[in-house]
């Protein structure tokens, strides 16, 4: 991250957030100037992006993918599985968001193409819904960083929403891990699963979804 962006004047930021900031709003589901300053620091003009945000803290964005983060687009249903799986057997979760009826997992930059292939290799691969892997050369919708009521309008929200210049992302392998793990979820009790992975911190999560 440059100088510039690490220098961008927090207390602007926060104050821009700070309506939002109340008992009424699970602080999950917005996120701090830091959060904001890692999600801008991934487009091109990041100082174009906080400067939205400070006039219009409610307003998504559009960013790039590849660089910062990747982003795994699951169907909601099973990406609440493969939440719970992340939580409950695994490492947790990063940033996590909904857009229109779908989750947006960040994942680690390279995950994107990583992901597919490991579900090729995956004898479950073939029971997990259709998902979508955006990576470089990719663009997603971020929903507003304050997060909150007024966001649900515009279709994006956030489940997790980043809070540090440094959030914890899950890899490839990670996302395999709970695509399996949610696939077994919502299988005969009879099915067996071929993958088993331990659920230190270090461990990776694999998501699937070919977007091209």
């Amino acid at each position: 991250m440059s100088a510039w962006l690490r220098d961008i004047d927090n207390d602007r930021l926060t104050a821009a957030f700070a309506p939002f900031d109340d008992e009424r709003h699970d602080p999950a589901v917005r996120s701090a100037a830091p959060g904001a300053q890692w999600l801008a620091s991934a487009g091109t003009y990041p100082r174009s992006t906080l400067a939205l945000w400070e006039t219009r803290p409610t307003a998504p964005a559009v960013l790039p993918c590849g660089s910062v983060f990747d982003v795994v687009g699951v169907p909601a249903v099973f990406g609440r599985h493969m939440l719970d799986r992340l939580r409950e057997e695994g490492p947790g979760s990063g940033p996590v968001a909904l857009h229109r009826g779908r989750m947006l997992i960040f994942a680690t930059p390279g995950a994107a193409t990583r992901l597919p292939a490991l579900l090729e290799w995956e004898e479950w691969g073939g029971s997990v819904p259709p998902l979508r892997c955006h990576g470089n050369g990719d663009a997603v919708t971020v929903p507003p960083p304050a997060g909150g009521e007024r966001s649900a309008t515009t279709g994006s929200r956030w489940l997790m929403a980043p809070d540090t210049r440094h959030p914890w992302l899950p890899g490839p392998e990670v996302l395999l891990w709970a695509c399996v793990r949610a696939a077994r979820a919502t299988a005969a009790p009879d099915v067996r699963v071929s993958i088993f992975l331990g659920g230190g911190q270090d461990a990776k999560v694999c998501d699937v979804s070919k977007r091209r």
